[in-house]
């Protein structure tokens, strides 16, 4: 048996319950590993409440790192005793076990600890395929990125220096821009004082970007368009705001022949080569030293309601992992 977290019904964090499942043996192409540190993201908001559709009853999450426990017949990269992690996995990382795809999991170098892993999987692979892949950025661009004191806003700051990019990134208090800055953001705006398009000409001599990274939703989707210079690109990757609905085509003509997507990492890390050859480029910067995992709090997974509400409420600064040992 292994301790899990269960939802029965789609609603707020009080349907997230700890409870005792089975894991079965490992299908030809999984491995069962056994959970030190698993990762907390926004698209497990998404799952609980129903924005996400996944048939009930299910578990939640898809980051953690742990040893292998169990290997399928089919999988040759990794064997029991392994320390690996994983950033995508069928939904259910919240566990002390759990089966993932095995193309999905990599072995962890000796010099990233679990906890590490846990908080950066998902997120670094998320900013890899965002920078390197749907817009890859040379190293002469000024961008926008939005929640940039997030998990995935501090790995973006951090990898947008390592490249010689400027990033001005969004937050919501004076304490989130420092955290920001820190780790690497050219400038900052407070969306809770400053106009958004306003600020970004301001800071560039009255120019617009070429790109803009939005995991926001509906409450920035304008602001976003209108910091876009004429066929820049808008990358709609998250909905931490709600998701974005109703869009008109004919406004991205009206600000200049805007192209816009809506990238997931599956798409971009859809086999074991793509996914080890990301985590290599991730793993590296870490190993150097341009990219420090920001751990901002830990919890039990008994408390995976009270995490989520400190998520959903923009009160986390960094990454936010449960500690399963």
């Amino acid at each position: 048996m292994s301790k899990a977290i269960r939802i029965t019904q789609n609603g707020g964090p009080e349907v997230l319950k700890l409870v005792d499942v089975e894991v079965p043996a490992p299908a030809a192409d999984e491995v069962t590993v056994r959970h030190h540190a698993v990762g907390l993201n926004f698209i497990d908001i998404y799952f609980r409440s129903g924005l996400y559709k996944h048939p009930l009853p299910h578990g939640l999450g898809n980051e953690a790192a742990g040893v292998v426990e169990a290997v399928g017949k089919d999988v040759g990269h990794v064997k029991v005793g392994d320390r690996v992690a994983y950033g995508q996995s069928p939904i259910g990382a919240y566990a002390e076990r759990h089966n993932a795809k095995a193309l999905q999991v990599v072995k962890l170098p000796d010099f990233i600890s679990f906890e590490q892993a846990a908080a950066m999987m998902l997120k670094g692979l998320t900013v890899q395929y965002l920078f390197r892949q749907t817009y890859r950025l040379q190293g002469d661009e000024t961008i926008l990125f939005h929640a940039a004191a997030g998990g995935v806003g501090l790995i973006a700051c951090q990898w947008a220096r390592a490249l010689g990019v400027k990033l001005i990134g969004t937050v919501s208090s004076p304490e989130k821009a420092a955290i920001a800055r820190e780790h690497g953001a050219w400038a900052t705006i407070d969306y809770t004082r400053e106009n958004i398009p306003e600020r970004v000409r301001e800071l560039t001599g009255g120019r617009k970007l070429p790109v803009v990274y939005d995991s926001v939703g509906k409450d920035t989707w304008e602001a976003s368009l209108d910091c876009i210079e004429p066929r820049g690109l808008m990358v709609s990757f998250g909905n931490a705001s709600g998701p974005v609905t109703g869009v008109n085509l004919g406004i991205l003509a009206a600000k200049g022949s805007l192209y816009v997507t809506r990238p997931t990492l599956g798409a971009y890390a859809a086999s074991q080569e793509k996914v080890q050859a990301a985590a290599d480029e991730l793993f590296g910067l870490v190993e150097s030293g341009r990219i420090k995992v920001n751990i901002g709090q830990r919890y039990a997974l008994a408390d995976a309601a009270k995490a989520q509400e400190a998520l959903a409420a923009r009160k986390t600064t960094g990454a936010t992992v449960f500690i399963v040992d």
